[in-house]
């Protein structure tokens, strides 16, 4: 009885042990800070940012002095002239915005200029993570840079149609 229990253990664990993926893991931020290149961009990125700033805090200066004259000068105007300087200042305050906008929103400049000198060097890290995975016969490699997120994985180890069919979803 108890060679039967450990040849069933033995091969359970055989067979375990044949089944199990061999994952990874990288660091991105440590990959990404030994490429030259990327040190490079990096540094572009950020000069470029600060001198954007600089100049929108010239631009709201600017603003700001036309409000201070205007508070100055305010019991002197007229009601016309009042709103004249209030619609110049707003327009000066909106342009200030919109420039800003274009230049740190969401798809702004920075965010262009960052895709324009990072991506490339991005995908030749990608790249060159899935060739060692595939060499080394990794089926997943992370990365703990940050969040933790996946890298690569092989595509035969993705179960997202079993679940879907799983659940009763068609393919269509």
């Amino acid at each position: 009885m108890k060679k039967a229990v450990l040849t069933i253990i033995v091969i359970l664990t055989t067979v375990t042990f044949s089944l199990a993926q061999k994952i990874g893991f990288v660091d991105s931020d440590y990959i990404l800070s030994h490429i030259p290149e990327y040190k490079a961009a990096q540094a572009e990125i950020d000069k470029t940012s600060v001198d954007w700033q600089k100049e929108i805090e010239v631009k709201y200066g600017e603003i700001d002095k036309l409000y201070k004259i205007y508070q100055a000068e305010s019991v002197l105007l007229t009601d016309d002239m009042k709103k004249k300087r209030e619609n110049e200042i707003i327009n000066k305050e909106k342009e200030v915005k919109e420039l800003q906008k274009s230049r740190f929103g969401v798809d702004g400049e920075l965010f262009k200029k960052r895709m324009e000198l990072v991506k490339p060097i991005q995908d030749k890290v990608y790249s060159a993570v899935k060739q060692v995975a595939e060499r080394g016969g990794l089926a997943f490699i992370f990365d703990k840079a940050g969040q933790v997120s996946l890298l690569y994985s092989n595509s035969k180890y993705d179960k997202s149609e079993d679940v879907l069919t799983f659940m009763g979803y068609n393919k269509k």
